[in-house]
């Protein structure tokens, strides 16, 4: 198995510390508000790659963290030890408790994270749960000098740290932050990359998440989290850590100086990675934007949450990706092909064939299972192992052999396919294709061809209402009116 290490910059073999056990870390959400799809195209990237490690017969012990503290908005300008709490400042904005919350987007993420049929951690870890653990490591850090004090908190010394041999920033350059960012630099930091392990609580400001340390009352920096409680789980050093692009300038290379100042030079991680930003409609998500999309609009429109999973693996994950509601409309109409395939082959396949080895398949399906492991394997080439599937669907393969090998695959792809139920209409492609040219032509006002299609649907058997949540497609029934054999025709349900 081969990864690209954001770290070497380069593609390498995959090689854990103690194999084959594999420690794999991802940063999780800060619960603030609903996860967008462009998160949650990341957390897709932590189901794919640990299920190809788990169907690569590795043991994973796989931890994502829930940001619930410490994560200030002056991140969003490059500085992100000024503002508020992004908590704090969505409970007066709700006019909830910050604890409230916390746990109120935190109980979203975990719905949507089933809904998408993720990967299952062993553990979400809360930072409010490890305050203790992230001053222990505050505190191991002071002790090796690479702290200092100001009016606001405890900071990372990184001058010192360079001073004493260690590199700062490899996974990136931070020029930007050498500037100071997009505000006004903090003039009391002996240095601009230098960043907040403790902040203080401010006398003139009540905060509601606040907690006694050996400096004084206050709440932990935003970076510290991670490396306490990705130690406390996976040990000093592990094997994948795991974000999204916008991590790997900043937070991740804190992450790195400060577990290695306290570790004693140990090598924090062997691997990063790192899964690119989705764009929509080729430019960049925002809530100021309007399109910062969840999986509640989503829902609205009436898409299939693995429809955006689907849609999530057309794409390489360290390339950016485009979000339209077209594309995913796409996704989604190739996502019924392929359950309308699975109720088919289902139809005629033998239960054994459920969990027939590839091992004992024709040496044809075995080199389609080679040819989809191989793609996967080399650096989780999604779309390519797309492609295999739907070209072993088209195949000369028995379709028992196309059965095994579907349910396979979804060990990998986590698209739900054995879960499929036999008894669900089916719409052939053919009709698929004519709703999607419908609806395209209703979205262009050519109401005549759109007409047109609608007749052509109709007189191939199927019905078509136009919800809000997009197209309906129903089945029409032939039933017998009489003995003479004459049929009518009435809606399917």
């Amino acid at each position: 198995m081969k990864l690209y290490n954001s770290l070497t910059r380069k593609i390498e073999d995959f090689e854990p510390i103690n194999p084959p056990r594999v420690g794999l870390y991802a940063c999780g959400p800060t619960v603030y508000d609903y996860v967008t799809i462009g998160n949650w195209r990341t957390y897709a990237l932590g189901d794919l790659l640990a299920r190809t490690l788990q169907y690569s017969n590795y043991q994973i012990n796989y931890i994502m963290n829930i940001t619930d503290v410490g994560h200030l908005i002056g991140d969003n300008l490059g500085d992100a030890d000024i503002g508020e709490d992004r908590i704090e400042e969505a409970a007066k904005r709700e006019s909830k408790t910050a604890w409230d919350i916390a746990k109120f987007y935190a109980d979203d993420f975990f719905k949507g994270y089933k809904k998408l049929n993720l990967f299952q951690p062993e553990k979400f870890v809360k930072a409010t749960d490890h305050i203790q653990e992230q001053i222990e490591l505050v505190r191991k850090i002071e002790n090796a000098g690479f702290t200092y004090k100001i009016s606001d908190g405890i900071y990372f010394d990184i001058r010192a740290y360079e001073s004493a041999g260690n590199k700062y920033g490899e996974l990136s350059t931070l020029d930007d932050l050498k500037k100071g960012g997009r505000v006004k630099p903090n003039l009391e930091k002996k240095d601009p990359r230098d960043f907040a392990l403790w902040k203080f609580s401010l006398f003139e400001e009540k905060r509601q998440m606040e907690w006694d340390s050996p400096w004084g009352k206050g709440f932990p920096g935003w970076h510290i989290e991670c490396s306490a409680m990705s130690i406390k789980y996976l040990g000093e050093q592990f094997d994948i850590h795991l974000g999204g692009e916008d991590l790997k300038s900043v937070h991740h290379p804190n992450e790195i100086a400060q577990s290695e100042a306290a570790t004693g030079k140990k090598p924090f991680v062997k691997y990063w990675l790192h899964g690119a930003f989705l764009l929509v409609d080729g430019g960049r998500m925002g809530k100021s934007l309007g399109n910062a999309y969840t999986l509640r609009d989503i829902g609205k429109k009436g898409f299939d949450p693995m429809a955006l999973k689907y849609f999530y693996m057309t794409g390489h994950y360290r390339k950016q990706l485009n979000f339209t509601w077209e594309v995913l409309r796409a996704a989604d109409i190739a996502y019924q092909k392929l359950k309308n395939h699975v109720i088919e082959l289902k139809a005629v396949s033998t239960s054994d064939f459920e969990t027939r080895s590839p091992t004992s398949m024709s040496s044809e399906a075995q080199k389609i299972h080679q040819d989809f492991t191989s793609a996967i394997s080399d650096d989780l080439q999604a779309p390519q192992a797309l492609a295999t599937l739907w070209d072993m669907l088209k195949s000369n393969l028995e379709p028992q052999e196309k059965f095994a090998l579907l349910l396979d695959f979804d060990k990998i792809l986590g698209l739900n396919l054995g879960k499929i139920k036999a008894l669900k209409e089916i719409i052939p492609d053919e009709i698929m294709k004519l709703t999607q040219e419908r609806e395209e032509a209703r979205k262009s006002k050519d109401f005549k061809k759109s007409d047109k299609l609608r007749k052509t649907i109709n007189r191939k058997g199927y019905d078509i209402k136009d919800t809000k949540k997009g197209p309906k497609i129903s089945k029409k029934i032939l039933t017998k009116l009489n003995v003479n054999d004459k049929f009518i025709q009435v809606k399917g349900t």
